[in-house]
């Protein structure tokens, strides 16, 4: 039998143990604490220098008007949803070009292969109406490329100008696809689709397409075709020289589109502003972000990994 002196000299290593096992965790806690805490003051000063950016930067005009001006408008990439030329970015600059009492006439400098019928549509529509609102004309100005959806917008203009080389018509719809059916019977590989309703899974890649779906999807793109067509035609008038080829979905350079009535003349902006609208000074209105705008952005995805590994940390310390 041991006695309690003994025991002393086994008990003291325990103890002393469990005492840096506690200390450890305090300072860990700390540590997280801390961590939190300048996170935090981190997003706050991260908010103040947005506020402080976003009232001295505006969103909108590249140079200021100065007096009588031609107000341009640039038509660049792809016409989508989400992108530099869609509609919600474009029409802002356009409505505010027309409303603009020194601006003498409004340009479109087009360089775009085109894309969404819905925001050509919606563009070309706008353009129109403004035209009618605030009786000022509107120019289109071909740079390398102006075709399908970006020549719908193109037609909304009064007159339409391009460079000799410029790739002018493209007047068509297109849905791309593929179908992988053949090689996964070949491969042996089964495609599981459940669907409610016989036709939900229509386009699938991995899935035929009968006949029936095929007929259906060639009706939808022939009548957006027609839509486009009449479009063109209501826009250029007797200035088209139709052709069987006009609206097959075949583009040519500048000089043909001349011979065709696709365009008017030859021409680039600066001398459509110094010639033709009488007012060689030239103020960009197309809407483009601002350095709040960029900074809050960038800001926004830096906090957010941030806070993920602040999270993380604070996880680690935990366990």
């Amino acid at each position: 039998m041991t006695t309690s002196e003994d025991q002393l000299p086994a008990a003291a290593p325990v103890w002393s143990a469990t005492a840096e096992k506690l200390a450890r965790e305090l300072l860990n806690d700390r540590r997280s604490e801390r961590r939190w805490r300048n996170f935090f003051r981190l997003v706050w000063l991260a908010l103040f220098a947005i506020v402080a950016f976003a009232l001295f930067a505006t969103r909108g005009h590249s140079n200021a008007p100065s007096g009588p001006h031609t107000a341009l408008i640039e038509v660049r990439g792809e016409i989508a949803a989400g992108a530099e030329a869609s509609a919600e970015n474009l029409v802002p600059g356009i409505k505010s070009a027309f409303e603009d009492a020194d601006a003498q006439a409004i340009v479109l400098r087009i360089n775009s292969p085109g894309g969404s019928p819905v925001q050509a549509g919606i563009i070309n529509d706008e353009i129109r109406r403004l035209k009618k609102l605030h009786n000022k004309k509107v120019y289109a100005v071909v740079e390398d490329t102006c075709a399908s959806g970006a020549y719908y917008i193109a037609v909304a203009a009064d007159e339409i100008y391009a460079d000799k080389a410029s790739v002018v018509g493209s007047i068509g719809v297109l849905m791309d696809s593929f179908g992988a059916t053949g090689l996964m019977d070949k491969l042996g590989i089964e495609r599981r689709l459940l669907t409610a309703g016989e036709n939900k899974g229509i386009g699938d890649p991995f899935s035929p397409l009968t006949d029936r779906q095929r007929g259906y999807l060639q009706a939808t793109l022939d009548q957006i075709h027609q839509q486009f067509i009449a479009t063109v035609r209501q826009g250029r008038g007797k200035r088209l020289k139709e052709t069987p080829e006009m609206f097959s979905g075949l583009f040519w350079n500048g000089e043909q589109a001349l011979a065709m009535g696709l365009v008017d003349h030859l021409g680039n902006l600066d001398f459509v502003a110094r010639e033709v609208v009488k007012a060689a000074e030239v103020v960009d209105y197309t809407p483009k972000e601002n350095v709040a705008e960029r900074l809050a952005k960038r800001l926004g995805a830096a906090i957010g990994a941030g806070a993920v590994k602040a999270v993380q940390s604070a996880a680690t310390t935990i366990r």
